[in-house]
């Protein structure tokens, strides 16, 4: 499982390359999940749109990088205070066995405010690889 983030997709290039070399060495397939609400946003102004577009966005990634792929696409109330818990919810819904995600060089702000990659690594029910991203 990698969750993404559509609306910075260009700044996820070394999670996706670390899920694609796994999904290489384990013959495994990607699923990408991604969060939205059902109001509109900066990506698509429905959870259908953002579902199609989450679909084209793994299909896309297959492509590129020889895997097999898929979205799985989840609506929540509001994303920024239920995304930990979503993607955890994800993450047993759709059976992953590993959880490749992106995460940030630490700000001050992530002294007052934990990280989701953080959080989701210490509540999810399997491994979570946390890849920092420059």
């Amino acid at each position: 499982m990698v969750p993404v983030d559509l609306t910075h997709a260009s700044r996820l290039d070394r999670a996706l390359q670390m899920a694609t070399d796994l999904a290489h060495l384990y013959k495994a397939e990607v699923i990408f999940v991604g969060v939205t609400s059902s109001l509109p946003g900066p990506v698509a102004h429905t959870p259908q749109e953002f579902a199609k577009k989450l679909e084209d966005f793994a299909a896309d990634q297959a492509g590129k990088r020889n895997i097999t792929a898929s979205g799985h696409a989840v609506v929540s109330l509001d994303p920024a205070v239920d995304l930990d818990a979503t993607l955890i919810k994800a993450c047993s819904d759709i059976g992953a066995g590993l959880i490749v995600m992106a995460s940030h060089v630490p700000g001050v702000s992530d002294y007052l405010f934990h990280a989701h990659g953080g959080r989701v690594a210490e509540k999810a029910p399997v491994s979570v690889l946390v890849v920092r991203e420059n």
